[in-house]
């Protein structure tokens, strides 16, 4: 089985494996401006190009294959953040049922558990989860180094290794 893991989001990432094969990118994305009356810029999930890399990641096998998406965001008092995650997720959602492939939701501590060693702590700074998957992702997928430092973590491939592991419990 392969397990494709999006960490959700427009600063998120896409992550596969199943146990020989693996891989990681970001999530692709498109700025595009503002639906609002302020004149800005926002970023968006790219839907297009999201289809060609699932598919791509698939390879014609969606029986095969098992999504999990990390929940998103939402907190009242980040209301932009908790507006583009939502928007993400929609997105994303849009294209996995389109495409006809299961999924199912996480939330980040049920990946992060048993992988990051401050996860699980009370009060941990989202940098210091940022940082360990980062390090802990190029120790783990050297091959990888380069991407996981221009993405700055390693979410989307530690998030599918951690349930490739746990595949019987998808």
């Amino acid at each position: 089985m392969k397990v494709i893991f999006i960490d959700n989001g427009v600063t998120g990432s896409i992550g596969w494996y199943d146990g020989s094969h693996f891989g990681f990118l970001p999530t692709p994305t498109v700025k595009v401006q503002d639906y609002t009356k302020a004149k800005k810029n926002v970023s968006r999930i790219d839907v297009a190009n999201l289809v060609g890399v699932l598919e791509s990641i698939v390879e014609g096998d969606k029986a095969g294959c098992q999504v999990v998406l990390e929940r998103p965001l939402v907190n009242p008092e980040r209301f932009n953040a908790t507006v583009s995650a939502v928007r993400a997720l929609e997105a994303t959602i849009s294209v996995l049922e389109t495409m006809g492939l299961s999924y199912r939701f996480c939330d980040s501590k049920e990946w992060q558990r048993g992988l990051l060693p401050s996860s699980g702590h009370k009060g941990v700074a989202s940098a210091t989860l940022k940082q360990e998957s980062r390090d802990i992702g190029i120790r783990m997928f050297p091959s990888l180094g380069d991407s996981i430092r221009k993405h700055k973590d390693a979410d989307g491939i530690l998030g599918a290794y951690s349930f490739w592991l746990k595949r019987g419990e998808i």
